[in-house]
């Protein structure tokens, strides 16, 4: 006489479940479905289980999208395989979800997996040249209304790939971040401590907020900018609303949590009395190595003007790396005005030359002349030159006179001095 019977499952058997688990992962290597997927289709979906006496010694575990339904988990002790359990298991899971009315069952199984007797026996087809793709969404459902509520986001695909030039820069911190955080476990394998804090320092409009998103869309973990002047009117005060900010961010499974201008709060302490931004400076420093002891997060403070941060900022241990992004090179230049001209002329417009004229320009000055000498064009071609009509044989864009007549009259952001100091800080205060 059989001695197992076949019921619904139970809360209770969450404890049989894991333990089915191990067993059918000790037997192979792969798992198409993770752990936490199967007991939250038992929990929320359909999941029937085989037992004997109190002891779960099977399961079937299905859900349903539309009019097909998915076997998740089919798991027997191997004891007791070969007994008709996991075909018992199938049609009561079958059973269960007959009322939502299918029109197809499927299941989806490592091609090492040879344990499909119970399948079969259900009138399964083994479909062959099948190919299982998938993608795992960086934000889960749970994490969407604590994100939402920090005013966080996650960033489109491909920034990273979008920014232009500024090569030397991108490798670095494509080296020294990207790669120990997007790949943790080789790193721990080769005894690297994924970085938990940065700053980014250097000029203004040089594209630290830039390589900040850049960095979270590469790593396509959810983007949270902590804004000080924003805290500053909260009702615990900006200390308080700092500390309960990155609370709330703990809540998260992975985040890059970005401050901008973090000089406002986090400048030296000095005077009598204490200024009070002192007291928030004094909470900064305390929320930085509660933040580092929680792993899948990296915090990226950027400063335009490094030597006015306090001392205990910067001192080793706080942050791993202090990343300088400087004005953009000949060939970062080059790569941005490629960006910048609209491919229907950039063939006629003479590049190297406004390469040339633009050292010393940031990003944001190249973008800026780069959008007015269209913008001119644009007038010159619809108004003409004395605006009583267009210009006969007008071009279709802009040509390289209006890119330089954009560069003469662009006032740019970072002088001959700031750049010097920034030099002088790359030495004294850098590291990388």
């Amino acid at each position: 006489m059989t001695k197992w019977r076949v019921r619904d499952f139970h809360t209770t058997d969450l404890d049989g479940i894991l333990h089915l688990w191990e067993s059918a992962k000790a037997a192979s290597a792969e798992s198409v479905y993770a752990l936490s997927e199967v007991l939250a289709s038992c929990e929320k979906d359909y999941a029937i289980v085989a037992v004997e006496g109190d002891q779960v010694i099977g399961a079937a575990v299905g859900r349903a999208a539309h009019d097909q339904g998915w076997i998740v988990f089919l798991a027997v002790l191997p004891e007791y395989r070969s007994s008709g359990i996991g075909t018992a298991l199938l049609a009561g899971v079958e059973t269960r979800m007959a009322p939502h009315g299918l029109n197809k069952l499927s299941a989806l199984m490592p091609e090492a997996e040879t344990r499909v007797g119970a399948f079969l026996a259900r009138g399964f087809s083994l479909k062959q040249n099948l190919r299982y793709l998938e993608r795992k969404i960086p934000v889960q459902r749970q994490e969407l209304e604590p994100l939402s509520s920090l005013g966080g986001r996650v960033l489109a695909r491909g920034l990273w790939e979008n920014v232009s030039g500024m090569r030397k820069e991108k490798e670095l911190l494509e080296r020294r971040l990207v790669l120990p955080l997007a790949k943790a476990d080789l790193a721990d394998e080769f005894g690297v401590v994924p970085p938990r804090a940065v700053v980014l320092f250097g000029p203004p409009g040089t594209g630290k907020t830039t390589f900040a998103k850049a960095i979270s869309s590469r790593l396509e973990w959810p983007f949270v900018e902590i804004f000080p002047s924003r805290l500053a009117s909260d009702s615990k005060g900006l200390a308080g609303a700092l500390r309960e900010t990155f609370l709330e961010v703990a809540e998260l499974e992975h985040a890059v949590v970005f401050i901008d201008e973090v000089e406002e709060i986090a400048s030296h302490r000095s005077g009598e009395p204490p200024s009070p931004l002192q007291g928030v400076t004094n909470e900064l420093l305390k929320i930085i190595p509660a933040f580092r002891e929680q792993p899948g997060r990296l915090l990226i403070c950027a400063t335009n003007f490094i030597r006015t941060l306090d001392s205990a900022f910067l001192r080793h241990g706080r942050f791993d790396y202090v990343i300088p992004i400087g004005l953009p090179d000949q060939q970062a230049r080059e790569a941005m005005w490629q960006r910048f001209i609209p491919s229907s002329v950039v063939n006629d417009v003479d590049v190297p030359l406004l390469v040339r004229r633009t050292d010393g320009f940031t990003p944001a000055d190249i973008e800026y002349a780069a959008r007015s000498a269209s913008q001119r064009a644009l007038e010159k071609a619809v108004y003409g030159n004395g605006g009583g009509g267009a210009t006969e044989g007008a071009t279709k864009g802009p040509a390289t006179q209006d890119y330089l007549d954009a560069i003469e009259d662009t006032r740019t952001t970072v002088s001959e001095e700031v750049h010097r100091q920034f030099l002088e800080d790359i030495d004294v205060l850098g590291r990388v």
